[in-house]
């Protein structure tokens, strides 16, 4: 499970995240929604540990990021939006790498990367560059790393952007997966049918808070909308204080 509690961030004169709270439980995927600038990508970098809020914490199964980094990040599994590949790094020497950092001996590193490929269906990538790869392979490998641990929290940060239909339903068919052994699943999304078929429950971001929260059924009733993408535009454009 992930709790975020009253995150705020700035730099310089830029307040990009002001107040965002939120909860991500176990067994559930929770889509973190918000237009380009609202804070959404900075409130996740402060789940991810990569940046220090100026206010609030984060708890990871019940682990405070700010005093125990290192065993939080144990329990987490990171996808970013642009996957960090070495472009000159086989797939086998990437997820060793990573497996080394998360303090997994030779031996369990070798498992761990059997395990992995095994899940996603990499097996072919393993002994190729990643440079040349395309976007679906690139999203496999930098999912394959974030899954390398076995962590029970996953946070995403626009994982399908870019790839092609068949990436993008493989991609949602793990999560789904991922889902149904209790995990708990974060990712950010623009592709509205994408977040309907896929969360169970939403934090919507605008301006540097939290404008509403619910499943998506609950946010189109609570606005009077029958689709999805209209809930979201009435919200992020009510009032502060009104829409949540």
């Amino acid at each position: 499970m992930i709790h975020a509690t009253g995150l705020a961030k700035h730099f310089g004169d830029v307040q990009a995240v002001s107040d965002v709270s939120f909860s991500a439980p176990d067994g559930a995927i929770t889509g973190l929604l918000g237009p380009n600038g609202a804070g959404k990508t900075t409130a996740m970098r402060c789940v991810e540990g990569l940046l220090k809020p100026d206010q609030g914490h984060v708890d990871i199964d019940g682990i405070r990021v700010g005093e125990q980094p290192m065993a939080a990040r144990q329990r987490l599994g990171v996808l970013p939006d642009q996957f960090g590949l070495y472009a000159r790094l086989t797939t086998r020497e990437h997820l060793a790498y990573f497996g080394r950092l998360h303090g997994l001996g030779r031996q369990a590193v070798a498992e761990a990367i059997d395990r992995v490929a095994g899940q996603l269906h990499i097996d072919a990538l393993l002994d190729r560059r990643v440079e040349g790869f395309s976007a679906g392979e690139r999203m496999k490998v930098g999912l394959a790393r974030a899954l390398l641990h076995n962590p029970q929290n996953l946070v995403l940060d626009e994982p399908t952007r870019g790839l092609d239909v068949m990436s993008t339903r493989g991609l949602r068919d793990h999560l789904r997966l991922l889902r149904s052994q209790g995990r708990c699943v974060v990712f950010s999304s623009h592709v509205m049918q994408e977040v309907e078929e896929l969360c169970d429950h939403l934090v919507i971001v605008g301006d540097g808070i939290v404008k509403a929260a619910g499943s998506p059924a609950e946010l189109c009733a609570r606005t009077g909308q029958s689709r999805l993408e209209d809930a979201f535009v009435r919200l992020i454009e009510a009032p502060t204080g009104v829409a949540a």
